[in-house]
């Protein structure tokens, strides 16, 4: 429960509050499923985006596909406009969420991207195609800040790191699908050219309408609302919860504790921010930024030149690259799932670090393997599945890092900066970079490509071994306390949420399969 301490006037009352423990120490139940299908499945839409523009950018420069674009256009200058609408969306929207609300953000910016994808899928203009390609980036980046904010403050402390991974990780059940659904476009016995890409782009803005109408039911975040001058929204909200999840289990909850004193209000400064993630907080701001860049020059390492090392130094046909990639992106999607309880558990420094530090050693190996000549297109996608199954789980923990490790009032700005900071670096120079090196047809300017991408990753994972904060199990007003937070005044939250929790794992887990 919330209590006002003075006249319940504007924000600036301060209040006693239970909410966030309360929150915290929900067993897991049908209602969190909701929040991971409401806001979760986007990351699909965005891998399936990614993916088939990649796999279909050949397809698209062939003469009668209805748009007159090259293929270095849609891989360089397409996929630079995306990247940098991402990046200026994240940054853009990033602001609002953390102003206007969790709801109000991830609602708009799944609009934008539902508009710009059905606009992409009627292209007749390269500068159609290229104004789209932004918008649609733009709607996505937009995501990355409201949705990573607003899970980690609705789902339970003793589940968070799991269910963050996965659900970053999901991106990449979309490049699978992705992967398929560009083979099924290019194949002209089926699809006419110049129909079977607007196909694809056709079927994102479904996809993202039914998750539009999904979305409705999930809350806005009573921790954002708390802090807002919301505090009776958010008190009906959580006493909602409770209800639904008392309802499912057939027993009472457990009484919370932990409580804490804050002073609302309605706006938090932009120069207030920066100072509190800059200068309160730089050791974490130094590690977010590390994160951010080794995952994202890896990725790029990898993923950009994929097909063309596959094609020309393996002679595999360009329209059966797409199957190499599915069986990557399965090994990418298998290291968040399967690691991501170990987040929870053995505690996120030990797992961010070696799993960071893991798949660049791996892909050094791959460097030294593929520079002997001792890899074939087989085994080649095997060593690579090895390196990403470790590295898209520490690189889903780059975005749990920067939504958890800084306060309420900053979160989502953070999560915006850090994403356009590392995508911005490792997106847009990444691919120029590695554009140029993998596209020579020699082995070692490839060689080199993946010894820069596993420096990076490494060089990330020594520094998360040093600064990397022990978040695992706690609350978030525990490892960082909200600027609006009355100094002195709150009492510390159990930091694991559940009575009797502390020190093993959590009581009654959900069943398997669950995250």
């Amino acid at each position: 429960m919330s209590t006002a301490q003075t006249p319940p006037a504007e924000a600036g009352r301060t209040i006693t509050t239970n909410i966030p423990a309360r929150l915290d120490r929900l067993p897991w139940s049908r209602w969190h499923w909701t929040i991971v299908i409401g806001l979760g499945t986007v990351w699909i839409l965005d891998g399936l985006e990614v993916t088939v523009v990649g796999n279909i950018a050949g397809r698209l420069a062939e003469p009668g596909s209805g748009l007159s674009i090259s293929s270095g256009q849609i891989t360089g200058v397409a996929a630079a406009l995306y990247v940098a609408g991402a990046c200026v969306g994240a940054l853009f929207w990033g602001r609002l969420t953390d102003r206007f609300g969790r709801k109000n953000l991830f609602m708009i910016t799944l609009a934008v991207y539902l508009a710009a994808t059905a606009m992409t899928a009627v292209s007749w203009e390269a500068w159609w195609f290229f104004l789209f390609r932004f918008l649609t980036g733009f709607g996505i980046g937009g995501e990355y800040a409201a949705i990573n904010s607003a899970i980690d403050e609705l789902i339970p402390a003793d589940y968070r790191g799991r269910v963050d991974l996965i659900i970053n990780g999901s991106f990449w059940l979309g490049a699978v699908g992705g992967s398929l659904l560009s083979i099924v476009a290019l194949d002209t016995n089926l699809l006419a050219a110049n129909v079977g890409w607007r196909l694809t782009f056709a079927l994102g803005a479904v996809l993202a309408l039914v998750i539009l109408l999904v979305r409705r039911h999930v809350p806005e975040s009573p921790r954002w609302l708390l802090i807002h001058g919301r505090d009776r929204e958010a008190e009906e909200i959580v006493s909602g919860i409770e209800r639904q999840v008392e309802a499912d289990r057939g027993e009472p909850l457990p009484e919370a504790e932990g409580e804490l004193e804050i002073r609302q209000r309605k706006s938090v400064g932009f120069l207030e921010i920066a100072r509190t993630v800059f200068g309160r907080y730089r050791r974490r701001a130094v590690l977010g930024f590390a994160l951010f860049i080794g995952q994202a020059f890896l990725y790029n390492a990898i993923t950009f030149g994929f097909g063309a090392i596959l094609t020309k130094f393996f002679d595999v046909p360009t329209g059966r690259t797409g199957y190499y990639f599915a069986v990557i992106a399965v090994g990418n999607f298998c290291g968040p799932l399967l690691l991501g309880k170990l987040f929870d558990t053995v505690g996120r420094r030990v797992m961010i670090s070696s799993t960071y530090l893991l798949s660049g050693v791996l892909l050094f190996g791959t460097a030294y393997l593929f520079d002997r000549g001792a890899l074939n297109a087989v085994t080649l996608t095997a060593c690579w599945c090895a390196v990403l199954f470790f590295a898209s789980a520490g690189a889903s923990s780059a975005y749990l890092t920067v939504s958890e490790v800084f306060p309420m009032e900053t979160r989502a700005m953070s999560i915006a900066f850090f994403y356009a900071l590392g995508t911005a670096a490792g997106g847009i120079s990444g691919p120029l970079l590695f554009a140029d090196l993998t596209g020579t047809g020699r082995v070692g300017d490839t060689v080199l490509a993946f010894c820069v991408g596993a420096a990076l990753m490494c060089a990330a994972g020594l520094v998360a071994v040093f600064l990397a904060v022990r978040a695992e199990r706690r609350s978030l007003e525990d490892i960082a306390r909200p600027l609006t937070a009355v100094a002195g005044r709150a009492k510390s939250a159990a930091k694991g949420t559940r009575p009797g929790s502390q020190g093993r794992g959590p009581t009654a887990p959900p069943a398997v399969g669950r995250p």
